[in-house]
């Protein structure tokens, strides 16, 4: 199923309540690997009660089934609200989407810096504790820990991108230029990043060893999450605090 074919659905399904049907993530940014990359759609309704959700129900698990992340879904009201809570996607909207139908309800809204380094801070902390926990349980399966870095890595590189923020005003829309350019402003390594995204289109994955490789990307993001909580928060205000 294409973005064009659900949003047909959705004006089918939803008729005069939905608002909008936008394409954000790497398909708008220009980075997305046809069968690899899944498709991010935000869809905004006038209403978003439980009759709306039942109409939407077997179109979700289509769309879900083909490989996509569920659609975000918002009224119009709760997408100006929600400022604070997914400013890290917002911000990336607000740089590169496509309008499938409706109107760009991203363009009136604005970013707070405060809310963007607040949710990216959890955001690092609680996937770098996930991917850990992770890395200790399927350490001896090789499949699933292969698997295990594959899947995260999409979800990391929105963080890094979200981290360049930091320390510059634009960021390059695809993910993995947005990685160069932070590693000019903090020590990482970029390599082992390429490393993972090899192992979703290369046939050479039975050669690698996948406790370096996971050692190392762990030990990867270490150093980003590090570098990033220093430029949070810096000594003088640690020690203030």
């Amino acid at each position: 199923m294409t973005p064009e074919q659900l949003t047909a659905s959705l004006r089918q399904r939803c008729g005069s309540q939905l608002v909008s049907v936008m394409l954000f993530g790497s398909a708008a940014a220009g980075d997305h690997l046809p069968g690899q990359s899944d498709y991010n759609v935000l869809v905004v309704l006038d209403r978003l009660g439980p009759q709306e959700l039942e109409a939407l129900t077997d179109l979700t698990r289509s769309w879900v089934r083909a490989g996509n992340r569920p659609p975000l879904l918002f009224t119009r009201e709760e997408l100006v609200r929600s400022g604070e809570v997914y400013s890290i996607e917002i911000a990336d909207m607000k740089d590169s989407r496509q309008v499938l139908f409706g109107e760009d309800v991203i363009a009136p809204l604005s970013v707070n810096p405060g809310d963007l380094r607040r949710q990216l801070e959890y955001e690092l902390r609680s996937r770098l504790a996930k991917l850990r926990t992770g890395y200790m349980q399927l350490r001896r399966d090789r499949r699933k820990t292969l698997q295990l870095m594959t899947r995260s890595l999409s979800t990391f590189l929105v963080l890094f991108r979200a981290a360049l923020r930091v320390y510059q005003p634009h960021v390059p829309q695809k993910k993995f230029e947005a990685l160069e350019a932070l590693a000019r402003h903090v020590s990482m390594r970029t390599d082992v990043f390429h490393q993972v995204a090899q192992l979703k289109t290369s046939r050479g994955a039975g050669r690698v060893d996948h406790v370096a490789l996971m050692r190392d990307y762990v030990q990867a993001i270490e150093s980003i999450v590090q570098a990033v909580d220093t430029a949070l928060h810096p000594v003088d205000e640690r020690r203030t605090a």
